[in-house]
């Protein structure tokens, strides 16, 4: 059974590691001890929650996934603002010609008090297709309806945009790469750790698509393949596409109310049992976690559910760090 928890200081040598196999692309998780200490710090800071997916082996726990979410996005006395393109069209018209049609057009966007944000989400190739990126994913739901407060009533999520194996992006090519003089993955890197180049830097006025070539056209609003599983996890929880897209790579940006995403609004808090009958390795039906987040944990688990009582295997309850008898926030995986 695998766990979800809070990413501690002592996990930073794995985490180096699981970033390394990330590669160019995922901005909030560079393969940079100091800035991954840097990303620790803001976690316990209690504004960029972070979190791990861990298994426990005969020689100790390994970290195999990382997820994230940052609380509001551009918020703060020392937050940068967050940038993106917004698509938008724009008629033309001419009665002379009897020309009537639409170009779209990108404007960029910097908001300093936007929304919840979930991301940083990377499962390591060894641990996938076995059920885990839900587990990693829709974890952060449960640890948002523990203490919905604590977040905007929007949730968005940036989606990795096309990159190629070589960590060309056809997007940068043809728009930043002209105003920046830097390779993408530079770039990339650079946001991470001081936005105000992109203020100082980016073009202020429209891109026009159609001006653009190709290759650059194709990708807007498009995902890397690997993410495309993430896309689909979040459009069945509710989440929608908007007009926003990254000013690096165009990938989309998905948003749904905090209130609305599925696992939020369906998760529950019952009392629990230990139930020896139920196999901890049967396919789980069930997301489990600690009822607050002092402590969170979260779990994927088969389980006996009634309107007022959840039978789990004792090793889920455990795993939670909950005495047996306590409850439990569930949420059915779907």
């Amino acid at each position: 059974m695998w766990t979800l928890r809070r990413a501690r200081a002592i996990d930073l040598d794995a985490l180096l590691e699981l970033a390394r196999a990330a590669g160019v692309g995922l901005t909030t998780f560079p393969a940079d001890p100091d800035r991954l200490e840097q990303r620790l710090a803001d976690s316990d800071a209690g504004d960029a929650p972070l979190f791990v997916l861990t298994q426990r082996r005969a020689n100790g726990e390994h970290v195999l996934g990382v997820s994230g979410l940052v609380r509001s996005v551009g918020a703060g006395a020392d937050a940068q603002p967050f940038y993106a393109y917004r698509l938008e069209r724009t008629v033309h018209h001419s009665d002379a010609l009897g020309v009537h049609h639409e170009v779209q057009a990108l404007h960029l966007l910097a908001d300093y008090d936007g929304p919840t944000e979930i991301g940083t989400l990377f499962l390591h190739p060894d641990a996938r297709g076995k059920g885990q990126g839900r587990l990693l994913s829709l974890a952060r739901f449960l640890y948002m309806a523990n203490a919905p407060h604590d977040f905007k009533p929007g949730v968005i999520a940036e989606l990795r945009g096309v990159i190629d194996e070589h960590g060309q992006s056809p997007f940068w090519d043809a728009v930043g790469s002209h105003f920046f003089k830097v390779d993408y993955a530079t770039a990339d890197a650079m946001s991470a750790r001081d936005k105000r180049f992109i203020a100082e830097l980016m073009p202020r006025h429209p891109i026009y698509v159609p001006l653009l070539p190709e290759p650059a056209r194709n990708v807007i609003g498009k995902v890397h393949p690997l993410t495309e599983p993430a896309q689909r996890l979040l459009e069945h929880e509710g989440f929608h596409p908007t007009r926003l897209v990254d000013i690096f790579d165009a990938g989309p940006a998905l948003r749904c109310d905090l209130q609305a995403i599925r696992t939020v609004r369906t998760s529950t808090i019952v009392p629990t049992a230990a139930d020896a009958s139920i196999n901890p390795d049967d396919a789980p039906t069930h997301l489990a976690c600690t009822p607050d987040n002092i402590d969170f944990r979260a779990v994927a688990t088969p389980a006996t559910v009634t309107p007022d009582h959840a039978a789990l295997p004792a090793a889920a309850l455990d795993r939670l760090g909950v005495p047996h008898g306590s409850p439990v926030r569930l949420a059915l995986i779907r």
